[in-house]
């Protein structure tokens, strides 16, 4: 006799009932069905039945190979759809929300790449994230041995990985009050990120960051200026660099045929995960500039240019006008002027896009 099926979300009682919709996932309790339908389920419950549900039957080599492979896409989309949801919940600080989205890409990631594939590390270092923010610090420490463990039984694992991996614990760590040992894998993120990267890759910045906040709290404000100005440097220099094929983008667009069919995307870099981390970190340091004991107009300059810059390329052009005309002003007011012309252009072109929009 088969096992009666385990709660989606808690796996741990046995669920009587079930999703009316898709008939495929079990909950204990009417609580645990309305929490992962609120992450999750409503995301992916039509996803389920081609996935989980009666497969056809084929009757040719050539059309089971087919099968297959459309089977493996749905499931990678699955995994893409769930792992996305539940990073957009951690980006809005909603960590418990995050929780059963992340469980289900932990689900269905370990049936696509098996359980001890270096593709699940990701989301493990999600899961810890997402425990961390919900106070649920033992189950962040298992997530992240977890993928700890993979890790290390991969030798061929990517410098790009393992600096996540080295990212994730230094924040556990910071959030344990571990200071000194948040200090050792953030460093260990930033050479591991380095290696992968480049020395002036914003892929660098987070590590510098944090560590630049443990500096701060410390009482060490050389270390912790020095580490905040190379986080608004790196972020500055990649956010011009998005900026100017942002306008090529916008130029070859405009020179196009106007018969020509295709409908291509602007290719500026800026994916949602980087729009978010670029965003906090920048908010955070233009915080210290402006109110703290960092105060420092040149870099407060900067950190406006850049946040305009960030905002213009995700559309907000409200935003960014104003954090444009922050930074002009300032400016202004510097005895170097440097980058005045280039916060006019900015301005420009974030003037130009809103009067096409009124």
């Amino acid at each position: 006799m088969a096992a009666p099926p385990r709660c989606e979300l808690c796996g741990a009682r046995a669920a009587p009932r079930r999703c009316p919709r898709c008939r495929l996932a079990s909950y204990c309790d009417v609580s645990h069905q309305k929490t992962d339908w609120d992450s999750i389920h409503s995301h992916i419950c039509h996803l389920l039945i081609p996935v989980l549900g009666p497969q056809p039957c084929f009757h040719s080599e050539k059309d089971r190979k087919h099968g297959k492979e459309q089977l493996l896409r749905k499931q990678e989309s699955l995994v893409a759809v769930a792992l996305s949801t539940a990073q957009g919940f951690v980006w809005a600080g909603k960590p418990l929300e995050a929780i059963p989205a992340a469980l289900q890409a932990l689900r269905f990631g370990s049936r696509l790449f098996g359980p001890a594939s270096v593709q699940l590390v990701p989301i493990y270092l999600l899961l810890a994230e997402a425990s961390t923010g919900a106070g649920r610090p033992r189950q962040a420490a298992k997530y992240l041995s977890q993928a700890q463990w993979i890790v290390l039984q991969t030798p061929e694992c990517s410098a790009a990985l393992q600096s996540q991996l080295h990212h994730g614990l230094g924040l556990f760590s910071i959030a344990e009050g571990n200071l000194e040992q948040a200090l050792y894998h953030l460093a260990n993120d930033v050479y591991l990120a380095t290696a992968e990267f480049g020395l002036n890759s914003v892929e660098v910045s987070g590590g510098y960051f944090y560590m630049a906040n443990i500096f701060f709290y410390q009482n060490k404000m050389d270390a912790a200026n020095s580490l905040y100005t190379e986080v608004s440097s790196l972020w500055h220099a990649w956010l011009l660099g998005s900026l100017h094929r942002h306008q090529r983008a916008l130029q070859a667009r405009a020179e196009a045929s106007p018969f020509s069919e295709e409908e291509e995307g602007i290719e500026d870099g800026m994916t949602e995960a980087r729009r978010v981390e670029g965003t906090r970190m920048l908010c955070a340091a233009l915080r210290l500039r402006e109110q703290g004991p960092l105060q420092h107009p040149g870099e407060t300059a900067r950190l406006l240019h850049a946040l305009a810059m960030i905002h213009y390329l995700g559309q907000d052009l409200a935003k960014a006008r104003e954090l444009g005309m922050k930074a002009f002003d300032l400016t202004k007011q510097l005895p170097q002027q440097d980058s005045l012309e280039t916060i006019g252009h900015l301005l420009e072109l974030i003037n130009a896009q809103l009067s096409q929009t009124t």
